[in-house]
């Protein structure tokens, strides 16, 4: 190779250069398919592992110090960052997963574009959390949306979507990871398109779409008297590695791992008694219909069959 060559490869690879924003395992994964295709990454910007999770992702930060790329983990983003990533001049600003809003300053320093990839189907379920939540609500499709980011959460023209279905199994653990890998055939196909300035772009209709916001823990508390399969839904939702499912018995909280729809239809009891209990599993009434409840653990317990929460009743207890 020439030494003009190997100056015009490196002008490329500054025009090119891409700033990242990217957390979890869709932040890891793109990263890498970035890498993989030559992507020329300036720095990522992530977050350190918090001691209250349940980490269970592959670290961003480590994948960028494989690599040699330099990592900054800033609380914010404030005057003096934005002042660093102007002087990189970045073609693209790409965010994956990362927990933050990035201020709109930053995002105009993108000379070709800033870009977030979202858990859902743009414009349905902006926000926080979209998996927990499309579960929560039953949904029976999912998928992931390439945008541009304005100051707006999620609320920028759509580049492109890939969708996926939601079967009965599956947990918010098993649905995420079912969105990592399209999230990566996004940034594959569509990163030389926004280079070239030839991607499509198309505008959401926000009225037509919903806007979630965080889930906390205590949003995990069951009704007993919602249906069936409304239960059984929010426990898919937060099971591990989130906080859980809960209710009460004896005063005692319980965390609900693993559940599944016993009988739909007509209450079989008052809501939150136990029907039967065998098989290491407690049939529970609901307001229609019934929940058999198979992994289950008192709090600051461990986490065992269900039926062992029981044990030492006399009679079969309400759970509340």
């Amino acid at each position: 190779m020439t030494a003009s060559e190997l100056s015009r490869g490196s002008q490329r690879a500054i025009d090119n250069n891409c700033v990242l924003f990217a957390y979890h395992q869709m932040g890891h994964d793109c990263m890498a398919a970035l890498i993989a295709i030559g992507a020329p990454i300036t720095a990522l910007f992530t977050h350190r592992d918090s001691p209250r999770e349940e980490i269970w992702w592959d670290s961003c930060l480590d994948l960028a110090q494989r690599h040699r790329i330099e990592v900054h983990t800033p609380e914010k983003l404030d005057g003096d960052w934005i002042d660093w990533i102007a002087d990189r001049n970045p073609a693209l600003l790409y965010s994956f997963y990362y927990r933050n809003l990035i201020p709109d300053g930053v995002l105009r320093l993108a000379r070709l574009g800033a870009y977030n990839l979202h858990g859902s189907l743009l414009p349905k379920y902006r926000g926080r959390a979209p998996v927990n939540w499309m579960l929560v609500n039953g949904e029976r499709e999912a998928g992931v949306t390439l945008h541009h980011m304005v100051a707006r959460a999620d609320a920028g023209d759509i580049v492109a979507q890939r969708a996926v279905a939601i079967e009965d199994e599956d947990t918010a653990l098993t649905l995420y990871r079912k969105l990592v890998p399209l999230g990566v055939e996004l940034i594959r196909e569509y990163h030389p398109l926004l280079l070239a300035g030839c991607a499509p772009r198309q505008a959401q209709d926000l009225a037509a779409g919903s806007y979630y916001g965080r889930r906390r823990p205590e949003d995990g508390r069951i009704d007993w008297r919602w249906p069936a399969r409304r239960i059984v839904n929010l426990v898919r939702a937060v099971t591990h590695p989130y906080p859980g499912a809960f209710c009460f018995v004896d005063r005692r909280k319980v965390v609900i791992w693993q559940a599944a729809i016993a009988h739909e239809g007509a209450a079989q009891a008052v809501p939150g008694q136990v029907i039967s209990a065998g098989g290491g599993t407690l049939e529970i009434a609901a307001g229609e219909g019934s929940v058999r409840v198979q992994r289950a653990q008192f709090e600051g317990a461990i986490e065992q069959p269900a039926a062992e929460l029981i044990r030492a009743h006399a009679e079969l207890p309400k759970f509340e």
